[in-house]
């Protein structure tokens, strides 16, 4: 299968088959091919892995994402069978996309729902700069680079703050992340077994729940770990 073929199946099992979002996820999947041999951006053996684990993976959890942000980040119980319907017609909100590195899951995120505003925070100075070259060739108007460590990006300002493959759940990021999120944010954390989202939350005092998604061609199990900041 051809990475448009591979690309376009995806898409439409995820219900995103608009063009412009298949057109700037085929720019942005040449970026990361083009620099990833210097930048080490993502560990892929090739763009079929590169396609179904990182860029399918970063959009398939979206409708529960969507739902969350066109909920005003109500009850989270509400998401267990989140709807893909309408997610570009989300209101103006902020998203933090913590230790962006390639710019995943932001770029996608960005991408599919231009009506939000993201803010990418990578403290590597070449990924930085991989992805301010990246949000110049895609044409995002959407989307912030901070080029600084979590720590030291202003407080309370964003509504939701993802991550991905970025590290295990411990009070100390918690802490971090909760810092630059509003008094009634949340967090969502992609992740893989339920089983050890559940070691890793053991012990620590916060509202989660981890709901499960399903990424086109892969057969593992993934889920989002949402945690309310009170």
């Amino acid at each position: 299968m051809n990475l448009n073929t591979l690309l376009i199946q995806g898409l439409e099992i995820l219900q995103q088959s608009d063009e412009e979002i298949r057109n700037r996820l085929e720019l942005y999947i040449k970026e990361i091919e083009t620099f990833n041999p210097v930048y080490g951006l993502v560990g892929v053996t090739d763009t079929n892995e590169l396609i179904i684990k990182h860029i399918l993976d970063s959009l398939a959890p979206l409708g529960i994402i969507s739902n969350l942000l066109q909920s005003s980040l109500g009850d989270l119980c509400a998401f267990a069978e989140p709807s893909v319907r309408n997610l570009r017609e989300v209101p103006p909100i902020k998203v933090a996309d913590a230790g962006s590195g390639a710019g995943l899951p932001g770029i996608p995120l960005a991408i599919a729902l231009p009506n939000c505003d993201f803010t990418l925070i990578e403290r590597m100075g070449r990924r930085a700069g991989f992805l301010l070259n990246t949000k110049a060739v895609l044409n995002l108007s959407n989307i912030n680079i901070e080029e600084k460590e979590i720590e030291k990006v202003e407080p309370n300002q964003f509504d939701l703050v993802t991550f991905r493959a970025f590290k295990p759940i411990e009070p100390k990021l918690l802490k971090t992340l909760f810092k630059i999120c509003k008094p009634d944010g949340l967090i969502a954390a992609y992740k893989g077994k339920k089983e050890k989202i559940e070691a890793e939350m053991t012990g620590i005092n916060v509202k989660w729940q981890a709901v499960p998604y399903s990424v086109p061609f892969l057969d593992e199990e993934r889920n989002l770990l949402i945690i309310r900041k009170n």
